[in-house]
């Protein structure tokens, strides 16, 4: 194993350089707003602030779920943050999120506003709010919360840091690639054994765990994120992938996979969302099916 070079930390670290990569511009030491400018609000209590990326993604199939479940309570305004030009950083946006990352759902239901920020925290929010995709009994119950914040834990492995130093990092590190790269297999390896003994993550029901889990490794191993499932060779997990299709032909979740989304062919786009006849115009038979699972 070879390093590009040798670094030695120096005693105190100091922000004085850019960071390199595709998000350098959007990486900072600090936290607060950068702007002042007040987030959208639509007609709609549930008002959403996201980007059709996994995590973004969570939160629209929650939404489209609870709605096809007939759930008309659940209809919301899904406003695009477009994070690569800082809208994040909107005075707004982080007085619902402090911590200036998507998704960010702001509940107008009663007179006092509620801020809910961290995708998992309103995928669980969402589910107590209309009593579904969350079981009730203490065990099954505890077998989906276990699995939604097993991701939530497991997610930045897979994103910030293999995702990083596969496909975004300025200099390929082998270190990093290598222990990352490892990490994210036996996640998946996790997941396949899971799935080999229980229809879905949680158990036999489909919940929150599921539509948590399938937007970061659904699409790992159909190749969609990071192109990266011949390196990580992901055909070898049968159970992974077997999960992930019959996740990926809910047309719930393929709606809720179009919302936010400023990537890929723009047939699956749907940037805002304010009404359901806002999908009438992105027939499903328009969506590529292999690409249902980004």
């Amino acid at each position: 194993m070879t390093d590009a070079a040798d670094y030695t930390p120096p005693k105190i670290w100091t922000w004085n350089k850019e960071s390199g990569g595709r998000f350098a511009s959007i990486n900072r030491p600090i936290a607060g707003p950068t702007h002042d400018k007040d987030l959208p609000v639509g007609k709609h209590p549930l008002q959403l602030y996201s980007l059709g990326t996994p995590n973004g993604v969570k939160v629209t199939v929650m939404l489209e779920e609870l709605l096809a479940a007939g759930y008309s309570g659940a209809e919301y305004d899904a406003w695009l943050i477009k994070i690569m030009d800082g809208d994040q950083f909107s005075s707004g946006f982080v007085d619902a999120n402090p911590n200036s990352k998507i998704p960010a759902l702001v509940d107008r239901s009663d007179a006092e506003p509620v801020r809910v920020f961290e995708s998992g925290s309103i995928l669980l929010y969402l589910a107590e709010k209309f009593g579904a995709f969350v079981p009730t009994d203490p065990a099954r119950r505890a077998e989906c919360l276990s699995w939604l914040f097993w991701q939530m834990g497991a997610g930045p492995i897979l994103g910030g840091g293999f995702g990083h130093f596969y496909a975004y990092a300025p200099t390929k590190i082998e270190y990093a690639i290598d222990r990352f790269a490892m990490e994210v297999k036996r996640q998946l390896d996790v997941l396949d054994r899971r799935l080999g003994e229980s229809e879905f993550i949680g158990g036999s029901e489909y919940t929150i765990a599921d539509m948590a889990i399938w937007p970061w490794y659904g699409a790992l191993v159909k190749g969609v994120v990071y192109d990266a499932g011949e390196f990580l060779q992901v055909q070898d997990y049968e159970n992974v992938l077997r999960w992930t299709d019959q996740i990926g032909a809910r047309a719930a979740v393929k709606r809720g996979r179009m919302v936010n989304r400023v990537m890929g062919d723009p047939a699956s786009q749907l940037h805002e969302r304010h009404d359901a006849s806002d999908f009438e115009t992105k027939t499903q038979d328009r969506i590529a099916p292999e690409k249902a699972e980004a």
